[in-house]
């Protein structure tokens, strides 16, 4: 009986994984939420990462490709958020890397340049509260001044 329910769970979680990339935690949230025990959550969330399901590299490339480039976060968040999700240091180094660095650097320009614009006040005001819209969303202080100090 408990092997039918296992199989609808696990039918039920490659579908809940292949709408998108989820994490390990995800999928077995997911399956608790199914009835399974913790030794079938286990079993069944094993046969999912080795039918390539879930893959927490993957689901960690994704993330922080798609946070920078639809959100515009800096890498201190996409870490932080990476890191709330129990994604390993190995992960998380190689999601970065799928944020080019020139790529990077320029998104930085663009927004300090639009957010400056729409900020009054002497130059002082201005700066102050670019660099902090941009740590907010998660750049390094060090770069964000340095790339305040040349623009404005």
């Amino acid at each position: 009986m408990r092997t039918e329910a296992m199989k609808a769970a696990k039918i039920k979680a490659g579908t809940y994984c292949a709408y998108q990339e989820r994490t390990q935690q995800e999928v077995r949230d997911k399956l608790y939420s199914l009835g399974l025990h913790r030794d079938e959550v286990e079993e069944v969330l094993s046969e999912l990462i080795i039918e390539n399901f879930v893959n927490e590299e993957r689901f960690a490339r994704t993330f922080a490709s798609g946070k920078f480039r639809l959100k515009r976060w800096g890498k201190k968040k996409i870490v932080y958020e990476l890191k709330h999700r129990n994604i390993s240091e190995y992960c998380i180094n190689q999601a970065l890397k799928e944020i080019p660095d020139e790529e990077y650097e320029q998104t930085m320009i663009k927004l300090i340049d639009k957010k400056s614009t729409q900020i009054s006040g002497d130059i002082y005001t201005i700066k102050n509260k670019t660099a902090r819209y941009m740590i907010n969303k998660g750049f390094e202080m060090e770069l964000v001044w340095s790339i305040l100090n040349d623009r404005l």
